[in-house]
């Protein structure tokens, strides 16, 4: 089957909800993806195939020049096949067309030739705080 990619495609909170749960390793947990993505996010990118769901990304910006990638996730079974680089790709133009000059992504050490490598990241010094 042929998979599509959609810029803010359409999508319920139940199949993200799962989507995410698979992806992270976490139990579903019932959130209200649509309101929350639709008050804070530039947009995001569903892929899918046959009308399913299996992949997704979500672009979070500061309402000028800096978009940030968050929670990219690909169905277990379509890891590896090029979906995630796909999303990835899609939601960067997506964003330099929005006027956005850069695109923001971190993410933990196994990730690195993914984002890197695959997606064209380069790596920066940057600082986080758990709250």
């Amino acid at each position: 089957m042929t998979i599509t990619y959609e810029w803010r495609g359409g999508f319920d909170d139940g199949s993200l909800d799962v989507l995410h749960a698979e992806a992270f390793g976490h139990p579903v947990g019932g959130g209200e993806w649509r309101a929350r993505l639709e008050r804070h996010s530039l947009g995001w990118v569903c892929a899918r195939e046959g009308g399913v769901l299996i992949g997704f990304v979500n672009v979070a910006w500061d309402g000028g020049a800096h978009a940030f990638v968050l929670d990219t996730m690909v169905a277990p079974d379509h890891r590896t096949a090029g979906v995630g680089t796909a999303l990835v790709t899609t939601a960067a133009g997506y964003a330099r067309a929005a006027g956005c000059a850069w695109l923001h992504v971190d993410f933990e050490e196994h990730l690195r030739p993914f984002y890197l490598d695959a997606c064209g990241f380069r790596e920066t010094a940057a600082g986080l705080i758990a709250l």
